[in-house]
């Protein structure tokens, strides 16, 4: 495995690889690996002659109410998951080497972000489109991987690859989960054990709402509702929200047909947990 830190050399790196005809499975992250990252890098390794991942702590997508200095880093782990997984290239640049300057034009996200983490994070997303504008030039992957668990952000990925035609296949793998639904997470490790012990309910209560749907439940609002109280009931979180929308489109439920995601973020005492379930409605009772 071969680590780059300097932007230009990989660019040079892809290119040459493109003109090889090689196709190249990317995969972004903050670092801090765990086995939802590794699930991302094998089916990239599946599916690609050559394996790229990035760990960049981007500091455009930190609200200023985000600590961006506490975000945990292990880059020393990072590098032994990226061993394991079979990575050929690890990108992993200084914020220097990212933005030399002050840019003079970064990326606006002008939908699919009024709603879920997107309501109480303005901008996060133009960082998060604005670093993936950057790195997909610089790595220029034929194929990119990102976690079902961040369905939003695979959303607005979905967006920026369709509104710059962007030549790149996004591919959204199923998320990882522990023995009783929770999905893995770098943040679970903040909860009390007695929080941890509770926070199975966000996968059930998500399971509860998917079922109810299938069935024929049409009280949207209703069974958001009563969902809200059954998590608060069971756990010590605070429900911050629970959605029911259209996907990737993240618009509300009008039609009881086609993909929706039901998505759900709870905030314990030190950490806020988010998961979802996507699913076809087509064939659901009307």
């Amino acid at each position: 495995m071969n680590i780059i830190t300097n932007p230009q050399q990989l660019q040079e790196l892809s290119t040459q690889l493109k003109k090889d005809q090689v196709t190249i499975g990317f995969v972004p992250t903050m670092g801090y690996l765990h086995d939802g990252h590794r699930a991302l890098l094998r089916a990239a390794r599946e599916q690609n002659d050559i394996v790229i991942m990035s760990v960049f702590v981007n500091p455009l997508q930190f609200g200023p109410k985000e600590d961006l200095a506490s975000y945990p880093r292990d880059f020393e782990h990072d590098k032994q998951v990226a061993m394991e997984e079979g990575v050929d290239y690890l990108f992993h640049p200084a914020v220097e080497a990212m933005y030399p300057v002050q840019m003079s034009v970064t990326v606006k996200v002008e939908r699919r972000t009024d709603c879920l983490c997107g309501r109480s994070r303005p901008g996060h997303f133009d960082g998060v489109a604005t670093v993936l504008m950057k790195l997909f030039h610089l790595a220029q992957p034929t194929n990119v991987y990102f976690g079902k668990k961040d369905a939003q952000q695979v959303a607005v990925v979905d967006g920026l690859i369709e509104d710059f035609h962007f030549p790149i296949n996004l591919v959204a793998v199923n998320t990882v989960r522990e023995e009783d639904g929770l999905a893995k997470s770098s943040r679970n490790i903040r909860l009390t054990p007695t929080e941890r012990q509770e926070a199975g309910i966000l996968y059930k209560s998500l399971s509860i709402a998917r079922g109810e749907l299938i069935k024929g439940n049409v009280d949207v609002e209703a069974l958001k509702n009563s969902i809200i109280a059954l998590v608060e009931k069971e756990s010590s979180g605070k429900v911050d929200y629970f959605e029911i929308l259209t996907y990737p489109q993240l618009e509300q439920l009008k039609e009881r047909t086609g993909k929706v995601i039901i998505a759900i973020a709870v905030q314990f005492s030190n950490a806020r947990l988010i998961d979802n379930i996507i699913f076809e409605l087509s064939n659901a009772p009307r």
